[in-house]
């Protein structure tokens, strides 16, 4: 089983560069540097660079939720590390991790029914985003008795599970029919290029705490001995800030 973990943590970890790497480099690279191009100059590029990028970065994603998944199996949810899950419990049962497992799933399509809803009132769902995620650590810590590191990791988890379906039911469906209409001249229906877009930089916001939760759960959680509900909003407003910053020195970034 120790074996195990250790390939799939590796897995996971590569995945993961592979997939933020691309995901970097679309919202920090490209963005800025594709309004230069001109239509031919698209028509050319974007069907023969487009398609290579989010092939890694889809399946990239792929791996890295689903590595992820097996490792909260094998950690948390496996009938014999409840201490992982539930301090002092030496065994769980699925009633124990159901809720966090399923939470998952529920708030990604929360994220999405919020953001469809409030489409003109972005900020709002943004705030509102960032207190479910708040919400459902201190559920997990405070109603289901997860122990604070499992706490960190689930939201974590939550996060990888709203970007990683973002991928796939809505950034990649909506980037193969802009690479269509780009290499068959035409242009793109606008809807899409808004949704990959607005997506995207959703996902962006969203992996600076992502590393840190996933990555450091432990040291987050001995954080000046403060609460799950001191640190975590913290962790968001400073991850969400230096994440701002990063897009507006990116859009100074110039070729020669």
């Amino acid at each position: 089983m120790q074996y195990a973990e250790l390939v799939i943590r590796w897995l996971h970890i590569v995945a993961g560069v592979i997939w933020i790497g691309h995901l970097y480099f679309f919202n920090f690279v490209n963005a800025p540097f594709a309004p230069t191009m001109d239509g031919e100059t698209k028509k050319k590029v974007v069907p023969q660079l487009m398609p290579r990028a989010l092939f890694w970065f889809r399946w990239g994603a792929a791996w890295t939720w689903l590595s992820g998944l097996f490792l909260l199996f094998m950690v948390y949810y496996h009938g014999y590390s409840g201490s992982n899950l539930v301090e002092g419990q030496m065994a769980v049962t699925a009633m124990t991790w159901l809720p966090g497992f399923l939470g998952l799933f529920v708030g990604f399509m929360v994220y999405d029914l919020l953001f469809k809803a409030l489409g003109k009132q972005h900020n709002v769902a943004v705030v509102l985003w960032g207190l479910c995620a708040v919400g459902f650590g201190m559920a997990l810590l405070e109603v289901f008795h997860f122990s604070q590191r499992a706490a960190y990791i689930h939201v974590g988890a939550l996060f990888g599970t709203a970007m990683a379906a973002n991928v796939w039911m809505r950034i990649w469906p909506a980037q193969k029919r802009i690479i269509t209409a780009v290499r068959d001249g035409k242009t793109p229906d606008p809807a899409d290029p808004a949704v990959a877009g607005l997506r995207s930089k959703h996902n962006t916001y969203m992996s600076v705490p992502l590393l840190l939760l996933m990555l450091l759960p432990d040291q987050v959680g001995k954080v000046a001995d403060l609460p799950l509900h001191a640190v975590l909003p913290g962790i968001l407003v400073v991850g969400f800030g230096v994440t701002w910053w990063i897009y507006g020195k990116a859009k100074q970034v110039q070729g020669f």
